[in-house]
């Protein structure tokens, strides 16, 4: 299998303490996250790392700017105790019929609903994606995204770090395997507790998350 999912868009690294993650990233990697921008009103920022091709990393967290944001932070960011291997996102050529195809064979990723960031030199990006999860739990079958119009961030000049390997474990593969299939992807899985992990290849040598 090939170790890298078909339409990979990106991964999610989430974190209740974003400064410091980006930090040990740099430390590990040899390689500093470049400042992504604030999901406003919903009390989230990142850093983004290139992973080649059209994939990147994401690195989430609070935004100490957004004290007061309403309701939960995007992917449970307030439940996490350390960084954490989250999720992961695809984005197939057609967004709509993806979700058409999936909701055909009993696989319904839920509705796309619009987003927005606004970058540090106040681009603004907007996209379209399925339901995320706000639990804080790993989750082994991908969102999907569709940038639309947008500049894809991968083609902004990020640092990078290409992506050698990601994987899951969970405790029941063969019914993760399907929900995938019904996506249009594919991932290596093992059977175990349910984590996410991958490894890029950096000036210090491959380096592990998850």
């Amino acid at each position: 299998m090939n170790v890298i999912p078909p339409f990979l868009d990106h991964l999610v690294l989430a974190t209740p303490d974003l400064g410091a993650t980006v930090a040990d990233f740099a430390r590990r990697c040899g390689i500093t996250p470049a400042p992504g921008g604030a999901h406003t009103g919903l009390g989230t920022r990142n850093h983004l790392v290139g992973l080649g091709g059209r994939s990147y990393l994401e690195i989430i967290g609070p935004d100490p700017e957004q004290p007061g944001s309403a309701g939960p932070r995007p992917f449970g960011v307030d439940r996490l105790t350390g960084p954490t291997v989250l999720t992961w996102a695809i984005s197939p050529p057609d967004l709509d019929e993806a979700i058409a195809v999936a909701r055909a064979r009993g696989r319904d990723p839920g509705p796309a609903r619009r987003m927005s960031r606004r970058t540090p030199d106040g681009t603004l990006l907007r996209w379209r994606l399925t339901d995320t999860d706000a639990t804080g739990v790993p989750q082994p079958v991908p969102f999907l995204i569709d940038w639309g119009d947008s500049r894809h961030p991968s083609a902004s000049g990020l640092p990078v770090t290409p992506l050698l390997a990601v994987s899951a474990a969970v405790p029941d593969p063969e019914a993760v395997r399907d929900r995938l299939a019904a996506l249009g992807t594919t991932l290596a899985l093992t059977e175990g507790p349910t984590a996410l992990t991958f490894t890029v290849d950096t000036p210090n040598g491959p380096v592990r998350y998850g």
